[in-house]
């Protein structure tokens, strides 16, 4: 199919284009949040925050593979977000090897209230566009989500106020240390 006719809404490739633009606005609606609260992260770093609240503490070479990025970007990253108090790293009882990482609750606050504030402006643009959706747009968007390897909103919520608890048998790191993968 050319791009220069339009494609027939049934098609998968104007649900795909949707979907395109719809992430474009995402993107843009997270980094005008972050903006607005002076975050102080990057978008990179507020993707190893959402990660860490979706699920849990992670290690080093896990959070480098979701990224998809090296292991030494992650140390970088790791080191700025524990110096601004969001992250914190320790070490798993059973092998101290690996260096792992958890929210803060300065971290977990900050997604938090960055999700709401999301949450607030996507509730006011589908209100003013007078959005309302099937019960087979939602299946389709949550297959979807899951497809993506996220989890819907509300388990993410369940997710998001379990993500600082204590770790039976892992203790905090040296701030200064540097992660092992």
């Amino acid at each position: 199919m050319s791009r220069s006719t339009v494609p027939d809404p049934d098609d998968s490739t104007a649900f795909v284009d949707a979907l395109l633009s719809i992430s474009r606005a995402m993107v843009a609606i997270a980094a005008k949040n972050l903006s607005r609260i002076d975050a102080d992260v990057t978008l990179q770093q507020y993707r190893a925050l959402v990660f860490l609240a979706t699920h849990g503490p992670q290690r080093s070479a896990v959070l480098a593979q979701e990224l998809n990025v090296a292991p030494s970007t992650v140390t970088r990253m790791c080191d700025r977000l524990v110096r601004k108090g969001l992250v914190q790293r320790f070490h798993d009882e059973t092998d101290r090897r690996p260096i792992w990482h958890v929210l803060t609750e300065d971290g977990k606050d900050l997604i938090g209230t960055i999700m709401k504030a999301r949450r607030d402006e996507i509730e006011a643009l589908v209100r003013d566009a007078g959005l309302v959706a099937s019960k087979r747009t939602v299946a389709t968007l949550r297959a979807f989500v899951t497809v993506a390897g996220e989890v819907p909103d509300p388990q993410w919520w369940q997710n998001w106020e379990s993500s600082t608890a204590e770790v039976q048998g892992r203790w905090p790191a040296q701030r200064s240390g540097r992660d092992a993968a």
